[in-house]
């Protein structure tokens, strides 16, 4: 994928953006009556609070739809499990043809839009990048040379695969090229795991994976989730810098405002550029999308902070996304938001929109 994983995930190492993590505001009212479950996956956590569940539906049928949708996607896509289907592929020398599975295929398919979308800034072969950069699970301790960038922008790009989605076969062109699901798979499994809710009756949920999210139905106060947008400065403390008000969507957060390293008081972001082999220089540091996918927020969150604010309006807009930007200007931090994203922001007490 295209962002650098600094923490290892069982199943999708989320690179090294954080997800400005969306938490709920507020507390419930008492009525209806909302139950709240959360677990361990992928390393990180996931929580559900729902209600009006059909009757005879227990927390631990619910808990099952969840942590059943979460096996797919483990066994998929999960690139530290060695039985994994995208395992396997990786490990396999150029030349010999491999059938993956359908939501590998699925969520293929969807990176390879994104891809072509955006001509290349979001790339979920880029690992060896990442890795260069010491933003993988290797780690360095100083910025590569020139020799060795090339080097591993040899071992990157689509064009190291061959694929034919009708019958779902891959093939390597370069024995060290490998796929990265980081940046989608989470969300697709967050999807995935909000389809399971629905078939078993809970209409009304907000379902949380490291960040990743997605919303159905009303609150527990019968009207819409309401969820809040990190401030990157304080990050984890303090205020939200926006809030939005949302229902029957997904959301996802990138920013390049937690990982990082220095050298020589330069600092290097852990959002690597394809196209480019280095990490991103420009002002943005925050991209959060809503989407009805929460797979497409996910992915189209990490590909705008890649491409940077101004591209990232145009390609909003152009592919129907929701979009909430927050830009550095030395210390100042701006927002900015297309229209898709004005109907979600929550306003404040006084009326006005926040910020």
């Amino acid at each position: 994928m295209i962002l650098a994983v600094k923490q290892r995930l069982n199943c999708i190492a989320r690179p090294a953006i954080v997800l400005a993590f969306l938490l709920c505001l507020g507390a419930c009212d008492s009525s209806p009556k909302k139950v709240q479950l959360q677990g361990g996956v992928f390393g990180t956590t996931w929580h559900v609070t729902y209600h009006g569940e059909p009757d005879g539906l227990t927390d631990n049928d619910v808990e099952a739809a969840i942590t059943s949708a979460f096996s797919v996607v483990d066994d998929s896509m999960n690139n530290y499990r060695a039985s994994s289907t995208l395992s396997q592929l990786n490990r396999l020398p150029a030349g010999q043809i491999f059938e993956v599975d359908w939501d590998f295929a699925l969520v293929f398919n969807a990176a390879l839009d994104i891809h072509h979308a955006t001509a290349g800034a979001y790339d979920p072969s880029v690992s060896p990048l990442i890795n260069l950069w010491g933003f993988g699970p290797e780690g360095v301790t100083e910025s590569p040379t020139d020799d060795q960038l090339a080097i591993a922008r040899s071992h990157s790009g689509l064009n190291q695969f061959a694929w034919d989605l009708s019958d779902r076969s891959f093939l390597k062109r370069n024995t060290r090229a490998t796929l990265d699901f980081s940046s989608i798979a989470k969300g697709y499994a967050v999807d995935l795991a909000g389809d399971a809710l629905d078939e078993i009756g809970v209409a009304n949920f907000m379902l949380e994976v490291g960040g990743e999210i997605q919303t159905r139905g009303v609150s527990p106060r019968g009207d819409h989730w309401r969820l809040a947008i990190e401030n990157p400065i304080r990050a984890g403390v303090g205020k939200p810098y926006a809030a939005v008000s949302v229902t029957d969507v997904g959301i996802a957060t990138s920013g390049n405002y937690r990982n990082f390293f220095e050298v020589d008081g330069k600092r290097f972001s852990h959002l690597i550029d394809p196209r480019t082999g280095y990490p991103i220089e420009h002002d943005l540091v925050s991209a959060t999308v809503i989407h009805p996918s929460t797979m497409v927020a996910d992915a189209w969150a990490t590909a705008l902070m890649v491409v940077g604010t101004t591209e990232a309006l145009r390609l909003a807009n152009l592919y129907d996304l929701s979009v909430y930007l927050i830009s550095r200007n030395g210390e100042q931090l701006i927002s900015s938001h297309n229209q898709g994203m004005s109907r979600w922001l929550k306003a404040s007490d006084n009326g006005e929109t926040i910020p």
